[in-house]
C-alpha cells in the first residue's frame, strides 16, 4: 500500500538527508519524494510517498520522524480526506500531420502544449497519478521522446 506523508520541517542543511535516512535504514524505497518552501520561507513541506503494507514499521517511522529535532509536524494522508497531485512534463514526436490529433489528446486531459519546434512537442499535465498514467498511455501513440515527472504533493482537504 502506498502511504502518502507530509513532513513540515525547519529549512535547514542537512535535513532532507536524515529524513531519507530513516526510510533507507528500514530497508524502505522512497517511491516519490517532492520538497519546497512553503509560504514561510524557514519552512519546508515533504511529501514523501512509501510503498509498504507493514503499518507497525510504518508508525515508527512517523514517530522517529516527530523526533528529529527539525522535523515541525508529521501527517499521514493515507487514509485522510486530501488532495494530491503532480506535475509530468513530456516531449513528444509532433509532425505537422499529426498535430490535430495530438492537440485533441491534450484537450481530453486538458493538458497543456508549451512549446512545439520542428517535430517535437512539450507537454505538460498536472493531476493525480491515474490520470496521468491515462495520458502517458495516449501520448506513446506519438512516441514519447523525453519524460520527467514531479514526486506527489498533498494538501488536507
Amino acid at each position: 500500500m502506498k502511504h502518502t506523508i507530509s513532513v513540515l520541517v525547519e529549512n535547514k542543511f542537512g535535513v532532507l538527508a536524515r529524513i531519507a535516512g530513516l526510510f533507507s535504514a528500514r530497508g524502505y524505497n522512497i517511491s516519490s519524494l517532492a520538497v519546497s518552501e512553503t509560504h514561510n520561507p524557514a519552512v519546508s513541506c515533504m511529501t514523501i510517498v512509501v510503498d509498504t503494507n507493514d503499518e507497525k514499521i510504518l508508525e515508527q517511522i512517523k514517530k522517529q520522524l516527530n523526533r528529529l529535532i527539525d522535523v515541525l509536524i508529521v501527517a499521514d494522508f493515507t487514509k485522510k480526506e486530501h488532495v494530491e497531485r503532480e506535475l509530468v512534463l513530456a516531449k513528444v514526436s509532433c509532425p505537422a500531420k499529426v498535430k490535430a490529433k495530438l492537440t485533441t489528446v491534450l484537450n481530453k486531459f486538458q493538458a497543456k502544449l508549451i512549446r512545439r519546434k520542428e517535430d517535437i512537442a512539450i507537454i505538460e499535465f498536472t493531476g493525480v497519478q491515474q490520470d496521468i498514467k491515462e495520458l502517458l498511455n495516449e501520448l506513446n501513440n506519438f512516441g514519447i521522446k523525453e519524460l520527467v515527472r514531479t514526486g506527489k504533493v498533498a494538501i488536507a482537504s
